[in-house]
């Protein structure tokens, strides 16, 4: 099955801490602050009830937010000379901004602080009285040493909000009365109270207010809003559940928040808020570029680690559109106007259609970090009904989960460079014989018409032996000048201008060498190659310019920089000392890999080995540098040339991005822990991309960063900035947002087996180089087993204030072990033994270095179609074929066709069946394809009428199966089959 076996001799800042409660350390009242009775409008609970500041104090720039009033206001205390006295005998609420801006509360150094434990301001006077929230338990001393202040609730709104001022000593009204609220002060400018002065500040003057405000204490108990895996309709209806404005944050006394400062931020009451988000749910990223572990994320960390499910994702930025299904759109282009690209001016995120909007359109609150960001003038548009944007069904950044912007210049660190394509090529003997250049030059011959960025496309190739050899290709030559350079250790560059030219201007110059170069080095007798000094010498050619560096390689390099030594050793192969050899040996190739990378140069690697060729170390280059692996072992022209050139010219044609940084963010209370895939990280989070391919893959860790997440919705967003092949500077905006739930079960049921055994095979893939394979295999049958085991074991007793509800009944931990595995996880004990099994997992000394180390290389760049039919391969039932398999499918597309169809022209594939002994008959024959091979198996008894339709033999028996070739037409059978 393997070529192998010929060888010889085989980031964040913590939460805030919870302050003490002041006061004598008594608890607070639900929803209330810590003194029995509730604190000051806008003032955070803890805080005295001194004497206001000045007036000075309470003015700020104009444009600024209006933010609750100051300490002491409604509290007995005078008002500011700026307050006018209430209708009953209490201070109203302020009038609409003046000329130097809105009013704001002191600065915390000013506020004062609260009287000593035990004594206590005097009782107001009754006509300044305002009804306050019923005592908490165990309240009665401080109540009584509040002499006859009144505490009662009995006439405010249910849940212990203060009603509406009243005469003191009033009675409650009777049942069934209707409630009646403070009327506005003169002039019918009406500012919210102060439970309703949110981040999103006072509606414009002039404008309604906004409806009642729920209970105080509403905002600090996630459990009394609606829970956010309700279905979108009743989520996304435009108004927030306690009843206040469309897109506007539930308030709470005492948690007033500076402009651009989101609840929990350093110098904020450490209670924690929740955030319940105007969320459109039905915008989703396309399942080809995205796909999460889960569609729900646990609020706490607490719950995360309950559940056992990896949360993460596995990403493709530049995905194609499926052939399958025609009614996905490919992704909008957005040209900025005068506005530019919006984005926040904190986190940087880019503007997106979970953002939520404020102020009838002039602000808008990132979903990342919170911060509040004015909304320019020229992308201002108002709002509806529902507090979304009128406009945002004509932005596509504002209703779709991925966009592109063209980016403008200031994104940019030079002009975009004409797409290069430069070709290093081993001419030792072992290529000569294998017949590896004669596929090379035929694949690159057939390649040129298509590729990208025409005609602007540069070429250049560089052939070595134990020498460098250049070419000079010229337009207007009549054949390429081959120039040779000997000494490896003073490499030069002779005629650097002609050795990359355009492709249209020397095309005839390019066919002719492509032409001549199998039989240019026929009689080569050298075995060795230089494959660093060549490597040195193609970075001076292309360093200018970057772009794509397609390397081929037959032999054990020997020679000059990067000279690697044979260290197969079977003696370890098998043991935990393995991962020795699967390691690399010197750090050449990774510094080189790296300053190449800086150059904006990817690698693409392409090993032809007869004998160990070190793939550990060689592979360096291609993963640092975002570049691909491939390996023939055994390479032989006439059977696996085909699979070669077909690789290759794929490699080169593909949708490619050029000069790409990608980043990832996510909401506060999360964070991005781990990336996998081929890349340099630059700093912490910057993704180095000098080549982004159509095929290439991405996952990341998602963990809590915090405690508990205070938003009800975590929103995920990448960003990949790039050079396209017409030289346009893009930027590829992926956002979705994720529900967050406080039920286990939930977040079980919503796992997607496909995407955890993906992302599982790249953890264990870090974890084995980081440690041994034994670890790795531990690693995933462990996650497999806890995820299961929490599956059944189901939700548990909440606990509340330390005490947990006892059981309705006792049950055994083998009444868990019955239950049975929920439908969307019994696939994943398969994937997880099939990933134990895998060439890169499993253990024995029959898998050689250099075929774990491929495979290894192939699993992390695997998106997650891809990895699942490499670790649980696909078999087809041939010999029993229906008349309609191999042609074109009359059916209608869907997105499900993926398993039933293939290719552009919708092929209707063969019946699949279990990989079971039991599907396997000695009259069958049946193809097994793991997306990377093809084995076909035939039986003793097989009809031998099918075999010559196949073969050209009613039998295999007594035959050389070297010999044996594959009939792809001449009879309707091997048609369809091929």
């Amino acid at each position: 099955m393997s070529g192998y076996h010929g060888y010889p001799g085989h980031q964040q800042q913590p939460p805030p801490q919870p302050q003490p409660p002041r006061f004598g350390g008594m608890p607070p009242p639900p929803g209330g602050g810590g003194s029995g009775m509730p604190p000051p409008p806008g003032q955070t609970g803890g805080q005295g009830f001194g004497r206001p500041p000045p007036p000075n104090q309470y003015q700020q720039n104009q444009g600024q937010q209006q933010m609750p009033p100051p300490p002491g206001q409604g509290r007995g205390m005078p008002p500011p000379p700026n307050m006018s006295s209430g209708p009953f005998g209490g201070p109203s609420r302020p009038g609409p901004p003046g000329p130097s801006g809105p009013p704001q509360p002191p600065a915390p150094s000013q506020q004062r602080q609260p009287p000593p434990p035990g004594q206590f301001l005097q009782p107001p006077a009754p006509s300044q009285m305002q009804q306050q929230r019923p005592p908490a338990p165990g309240m009665n001393q401080l109540q009584q040493g509040m002499g006859n202040m009144s505490l009662g609730g009995s006439g405010g709104i249910p849940g212990g909000m203060p009603g509406p001022p009243k005469p003191f000593g009033a009675g409650p009204p009777p049942p069934g009365a209707p409630r009646m609220f403070q009327p506005p002060p003169p002039g019918g400018q009406q500012l919210p109270p102060p439970q309703q002065q949110s981040i999103a500040g006072p509606p414009p003057p002039g404008q309604p207010p906004g409806p009642p405000q729920p209970p105080a204490g509403a905002a600090f108990y996630p459990q009394q809003q609606p829970h956010p895996s309700q279905p979108p309709s009743q989520m996304s209806n435009g108004h927030r559940p306690d009843g206040g404005a469309p897109g506007m944050m539930p308030g709470a006394p005492g948690m007033s928040s500076a402009p651009g400062m989101a609840p929990g931020a350093p110098g904020m009451s450490s209670s924690p808020e929740y955030f319940q988000e105007n969320i459109d749910y039905s915008i989703k990223v396309p399942s080809r570029i995205l796909r999460l572990t889960s569609q729900y994320i646990p609020a706490s960390a607490t719950l995360a680690n309950s559940t056992k499910v990896p949360l993460g994702a596995v990403i493709r930025p530049l995905a194609p559109m499926s052939e399958n299904d025609e009614e996905e759109e490919d992704v909008k282009v957005v040209q900025p106007g005068a506005a530019g690209i919006v984005r926040c001016k904190r986190c940087r995120t880019y503007i997106n259609a979970f953002v939520t909007w404020l102020e009838t359109g002039r602000r808008w609150r990132c979903n990342i970090c919170a911060q509040l960001n004015e909304c320019p003038a020229p992308y201002f548009c108002h709002l509806d009904e529902e507090g979304r944007r009128r406009d945002r069904d004509q932005r596509p950044e504002l209703s779709d989960g991925i966009v592109e912007f063209i980016a403008p210049s200031e994104y940019m660190v030079r002009p975009p460079q004409p797409p290069s394509y430069f070709f290093v090529i081993d001419v030792s003997a072992t290529s000569v014989k294998s017949g590896m250049l004669k596929s090379v030059a035929a694949a690159i011959s057939t390649s040129l018409d298509d590729l990208p960025g025409a005609p602007r496309t540069q070429v250049g190739f560089l052939t070595y032996d134990e020498s460098v050899h250049y070419y000079s290709l010229k337009s207007g030559l009549a054949n390429p000048q081959m120039l040779v350079v000997a000494d490896l250790v003073e490499l030069f560059v002779p005629a650097p201008d002609d050795l990359l030219v355009n492709l249209q201007e020397s095309r005839e110059v390019v066919d002719i060498f492509l032409q001549n170069l199998p039989s240019m080095f026929e009689n080569n007798n050298n075995e060795a190659a230089c494959l660093g000094p060549a490597l040195k010498a193609a970075f001076t050619v292309t360093k200018h310019i970057g772009g794509k560096m397609c390397v081929f390689q037959s032999v054990l390099p020997t020679l000059g920089d990067g000279a690697l030594t044979p260290r197969e050793n079977n003696q370890i192969m098998g043991t935990p000392d393995e991962v020795k050899l699967l390691r690399p040996s010197v750090n050449w190739y990774k510094d080189t890999a790296i300053e190449f990378s800086r150059a904006q140069i990817s690698v693409d690697m392409f090993l032809f080995p007869r004998a160990y060729i070190d793939v550990a170390s060689l592979s360096e280059l291609p993963k640092v540098t975002a570049g691909t692996l491939h390996t023939y072992p055994g390479f032989n022209h006439e059977v696996d040339g085909p699979r070669f050139e077909s690789e290759l010219s794929r490699a080169l044609t593909q949708t490619t991005a050029f000069e790409a940084v990608m980043r990832i963010r996510c909401t506060r209370g999360m964070r991005i822990n781990n990336f996998y895939g081929n890349f340099f990280v630059r700093g912490t989070d910057l993704l180095a991309l000098p080549n982004c391919t159509s095929d290439s893959v991405f996952a990341f860790d998602l963990v809590h960063d915090e405690p508990n997440v205070t938003s009800s919705v975590v929103t995920v967003q990448s960003a990949l900035l790039y050079t396209s092949s017409e030289g346009e500077r893009r930027i590829r905006v992926v956002t979705q947002a994720i529900p967050v739930s406080t039920v286990g079960s939930e977040v079980i049921q919503s796992v997607d087996s496909d995407t955890v055994a993906a992302l599982l095979a790249k953890q264990a893939l870090d974890i084995s180089m980081k440690s041994n394979l034994d670890n790795a295999r531990v690693k995933l049958q462990q996650v497999c087993a806890d995820l299961i085991r929490a599956s059944k074991e189901g939700d548990k007793p909440r606990t509340v204030s330390g005490y947990a509800a006892p059981p309705m009944q006792q049950h055994h931990q083998s009444d868990d072990e019955n239950k049975p595995i929920p439908e969307n996880l019994k696939l994943l004990p398969l994937y997880t033994l099939g990933l134990m099994k895998n060439v890169a997992f499993r253990g024995g000394t029959d898998v050689h270095p250099d075929e774990r180390v491929h495979a290894m290389h192939r699993l992390l760049n695997m998106s997650v179609t891809d990895s699942k039919h490499f670790v649980y391969p696909r078999m087809f039932s041939l010999h029993d074929m229906c008349a309609s398999a191999g042609l074109p499918s009359n059916s209608e597309p869907s997105s499900e066709d993926d398993e039933i169809v293939a290719g552009p022209d919708r092929i209707e594939l063969p019946r699949v069946l279990n990989l079971t002994i039991d599907r396997l008959t000695s009259d069958g024959i049946f193809l097994l394809d793991n997306g990377v091979d093809m084995y076909l198996w035939v039986g003793r008894s097989s009809d031998p009428a099918l075999l010559n339709s196949l073969f050209g033999t009613n039998s295999l028996e007594g035959i050389d199966m070297s010999q044996v070739k594959l009939f792809t037409s001449g009879n309707d059978f091997a048609s369809r089959l091929n």
